[in-house]
């Protein structure tokens, strides 16, 4: 079943009660499509949609150094995103958050975030079991792992094709192992893109569990 993104975002709106903020989770492995989607929402309405990237908040490497291998999500400072971000906006406040820089290894400038409209948070461990119960709505994006790794390559360089085969995707699989975040899903949508374009304003459902 294919859906629009605007048809979504018209229908997650349609719920707003007074200035109440909605919050969106968008989580799949990494290369999946997450970022694509989520500026899709801003594309629907740009003055009124907020993305937040996960990436934003990964730990500096001297915070790194104390992560376990079995640390779910571990090297992103979890902490932080319901800190800055989900507590604030799901109270309704106004808030704001520092960005993780990745060429300089630390926090950078502070960026604002609106309450009261729709905010996207996008990224790898969004629908970890600290933030989920945060979430207005939560997505989740399949799709096979060599399309995956082929995009992160064509993204980051070859040069960091052994970050995505030894670390990164090792344990986005025990992350789903552990945490089954799919099932956590409102809306389970294929990342393939062979029969919808994200990059279009519409995705294929998999599997919708709600969206009235």
């Amino acid at each position: 079943m294919n859906l629009l993104i605007k048809d979504i975002y018209n229908k997650l709106m349609s719920t707003i009660e007074g200035s109440k903020t909605i919050l969106i989770g968008i989580d799949g492995c990494g290369g999946a499509g997450k970022s694509t989607l989520a500026q899709s929402f801003k594309k629907v309405n740009p003055e009124k949609v907020t993305v937040i990237h996960m990436d934003d908040f990964y730990k500096t490497s001297l915070q790194r150094e104390s992560v376990k291998e079995s640390d779910i999500g571990g090297n992103w400072d979890i902490t932080r995103v319901k800190k800055q971000v989900l507590i604030p906006l799901s109270q309704n406040q106004n808030t704001e958050y520092q960005r993780y820089d990745w060429n300089e290894d630390n926090l950078a400038e502070w960026n604002k975030v609106p309450c009261g409209e729709l905010v996207v948070i996008e990224g790898c461990y969004s629908l970890i079991k600290e933030l989920e119960t945060y979430y207005d709505f939560k997505i989740w994006i399949e799709t096979p792992k060599d399309l995956r790794l082929s995009r992160g390559i064509e993204r980051d360089g070859e040069e960091k094709r052994h970050l995505w085969e030894d670390l990164w995707m090792p344990a986005e699989e025990l992350y789903i192992k552990s945490q089954n975040p799919t099932d956590k899903a409102d809306l389970v949508i294929d990342g393939i893109g062979e029969n919808s374009n994200i990059q279009d304003l519409e995705v294929r459902a998999i599997d919708i569990k709600r969206l009235k």
